[in-house]
């Protein structure tokens, strides 16, 4: 088979429970001790298609590593699987890390836990060698360069701020996730009604993704979806290939899988063939990545593409957030056109601190009122690092961390790549030895994290929403995006908004100068 030119990657298109021993001499049930009903249930379901809707706080990752464990450590013969033929994809290396230190600790050895780019990318390379006798490609982890060189021969200028290479980068990364070629972006934009970056029109933003592709195959470099496209290609072409690479894939679960893009998606059917042991856990409530060419359409619709499932359970039971958190997280989603396929959480915990709701007179007041209370609640004993602050968008927390500095409260931000802190190591210590930030992040970036005190912030129309996604689609996923600022919460939540942008923020101001509580509120 011949591999395609780097430039050119496009691609269109219940068990009774019995006391068995396990290998490490353990008594099996004790890997399934502590789950509740639907958290075993889940467990034990180990062949065929099956699915798993998980809310908030429901101990998700907790069920399926014991699923894992429970199904490998079995001794009973054609029914235990085989640690080293079972891949787990979830969609960040600290995630798969967490997985496989579970796993570890279940005494389990041997499974393969990663992202879809580390799992594909090493499957490519193990096969990359029988199919051409060319040095692998580099992958390229920052593409910024070669997106702003594409810019500049696609347009003719080279004047572009870092903000608009990011822009035009994530654009190129939705067309690839999405399967759109650079031939067929036109027609997508025309069908979806999706306006091209930086007011460029469709023929240029065309000619842009050209012009990257062109870049990378000039320097033998791909990057990151460039992993997903190429063995999806291969898969696709090459049988034999399909088969070595489909005969290390026994059984196969999906964590996050509302969250996976028509690329990834396509990626996991070349995955399987004809094997229907797979398991996909994840949640429509929390589909926060729409814009990014992420859908919850393959979750939701997982029963209609196998047919009939082998189990089909839902953990609505939230062990994380008190009942009274719960109740607005609840709420949040009960107006939704979309409440028919989202789970109504249940709080197995005490009714807690009611949810404070604040109005603020202005930007500064807020980020004032909010700093105050974290210095009082850390006056009271409560840890620096059990408090974050959660928001729309990365600006709003360049005041709040400016008063937080001259109270000398540290913190860290949290952005999609990590963490970075304002302080050195030293100047964290606690009086107790440990090291304490308190953290700020958009809601974003706080996805899969919880913190026992969390306030969220500019909860205003303009913001959450926000003013460009007003349509029906995005509207839904700005509800969504709230809903998972919530849940980030244990024991105490502030709801607050400033009535208006003080008067020396130029750039808060084309939030509205006079500003509503959001929607979703009301």
């Amino acid at each position: 088979m011949k591999l395609p030119e780097c430039g050119s990657l496009w691609i269109t298109y219940p068990i009774l429970l019995r006391p068995y021993v396990c290998h490490n001499g353990t008594m099996k049930n004790d890997i399934l001790a502590g789950l509740d009903e639907m958290q075993r249930s889940a467990a034990l379901a180990s062949e065929g298609p099956v699915r798993i809707i998980a809310g908030a706080g429901a101990g998700k990752t907790r069920t399926i590593m014991r699923r894992i464990a429970y199904a490998c450590e079995s001794s009973r013969g054609s029914m235990q699987w085989d640690p080293k033929k079972v891949l787990a994809v979830t969609f960040s290396t600290k995630a798969a890390q967490e997985m496989q230190g579970r796993l570890a600790q279940l005494g389990v050895q041997g499974v393969h836990a990663a992202t879809f780019h580390s799992a594909a990318l090493r499957q490519l390379r193990s096969v990359w060698h029988s199919l051409s006798d060319s040095p692998f490609p580099q992958v390229c982890e920052n593409t910024k360069d070669l997106v702003f060189r594409a810019l500049a021969r696609a347009t003719g200028t080279d004047v572009y701020q870092d903000i608009e290479v990011s822009d035009a980068q994530a654009e190129i990364d939705w067309a690839k996730v999405s399967m759109v070629a650079p031939s067929d972006y036109g027609s997508a934009c025309q069908v979806s009604g999706r306006t091209p970056p930086l007011g460029l029109d469709p023929p240029v933003m065309k000619r842009v993704m050209e012009c990257y592709e062109e870049e990378k195959a000039f320097r033998n470099e791909i990057d990151f979806n460039d992993i997903l496209l190429m063995l999806c290609h291969i898969l696709d072409e090459d049988a034999e290939q399909a088969r070595t690479v489909r005969s290390g894939i026994g059984w196969l679960t999906v964590d996050e899988y509302q969250d996976v893009s028509p690329l990834q998606h396509r990626l996991t059917e070349l995955w399987l063939g004809d094997n229907r042991n797979i398991c996909v856990v994840g949640d429509p409530a929390q589909t926060i990545y729409s814009f990014a060419g992420a859908t919850s359409y393959y979750l939701t619709g997982f029963a209609r593409e196998f047919g009939g499932l082998t189990a089909d359970i839902e953990l609505a039971t939230d062990y994380r957030s008190t009942q009274n958190i719960v109740k607005e997280a609840n709420k949040i989603l009960k107006h939704s056109p979309m409440r028919d396929t989202y789970l109504q959480l249940v709080s197995a915990r005490e009714t807690g601190k009611r949810v404070s709701r604040r109005v603020y007179g202005d930007d500064r007041d807020e980020a004032r009122g909010i700093v105050s209370k974290i210095k009082g609640r850390i006056s009271h004993g409560v840890r620096a690092e059990d408090i974050a602050v959660l928001m729309r968008i990365n600006s709003q927390g360049i005041l709040l961390a400016r008063l937080l500095k001259e109270e000398k409260i540290a913190y860290r931000v949290r952005t999609e790549s990590g963490w970075t802190s304002n302080a050195s190591h030293d100047s964290l210590m606690n009086s107790d030895g440990t090291v304490g930030q308190v953290s700020l992040s958009t809601i974003h970036a706080a996805k899969g994290l919880e913190w026992k005190h969390v306030f969220i912030m500019g909860c205003s129309e303009g913001l959450i929403p926000f003013l460009s996604n007003q349509e029906d689609g995005n509207l839904e996923e700005e509800r969504r995006l709230l809903y998972v600022g919530i849940t980030r919460a244990e024991d105490e939540l502030e709801i607050s908004y400033a009535r208006a942008a003080h008067k020396d923020d130029a750039a808060a101001s084309r939030y509205s100068a006079e500003r509503r509580p959001s929607r979703f509120l009301t």
